[in-house]
């Protein structure tokens, strides 16, 4: 099971507290697989295409879709990595490995991070389906969709140690 870490900020600005958190879920995320065989971290424990490898390259779908295409303006069709949606974007492929993926949300998150500091929190763009949001709400909503997702991680990878240990 992966451990919890408290964040070294815990007081200041609204901004750098949602960043630290984001951050910090962003942490946890990769967490759930680091250190998993690729086998491990491919395998299957849910009726869903969810696996722990799987969550973090959903994660990194999801950053882009929400602050490259949505805050930034960047056609989906121009985001780094693909903007594939709903379970499709669970899909790994063979040729990818932990590592690759790991990198993957790494430079995702980072390209967040820089397009994110162009504006202030209630910046106001336009989701396709949504209507007006805010910077404060993506990051919210973002914050709480790793965070959901960490903790699927985190169930998995008991799930996959207490079966190693079993054998």
């Amino acid at each position: 099971m992966t451990t919890w870490s408290i964040p070294r900020t815990t007081t200041g600005a609204e901004r750098r507290l949602l960043e630290v958190m984001l951050d910090r879920n962003r942490a946890e995320l990769i967490n759930t697989v680091r250190g998993l065989s690729e086998a491990e971290a491919r395998r299957r424990l849910v009726a869903s295409p969810t696996t722990p490898i799987g969550l973090l390259k959903h994660a990194a779908v999801a950053e882009r879709i929400w602050f490259q295409h949505v805050l930034g303006g960047v056609p989906k069709s121009e985001c780094d990595g693909g903007t594939t949606a709903g379970d499709t974007s669970f899909i790994v492929g063979d040729n990818e490995t932990v590592a690759d993926v790991i990198a993957e949300f790494e430079r995702a998150g980072e390209r967040s991070r820089v397009i994110a500091a162009e504006f202030d929190l209630d910046h106001t763009t336009t989701h396709p389906d949504l209507g007006d949001v805010n910077l404060r709400f993506i990051y919210l909503l973002i914050m709480e969709d790793f965070a959901r997702h960490a903790g699927h991680g985190d169930i998995l990878r008991e799930q996959i140690e207490q079966s190693a240990q079993r054998r």
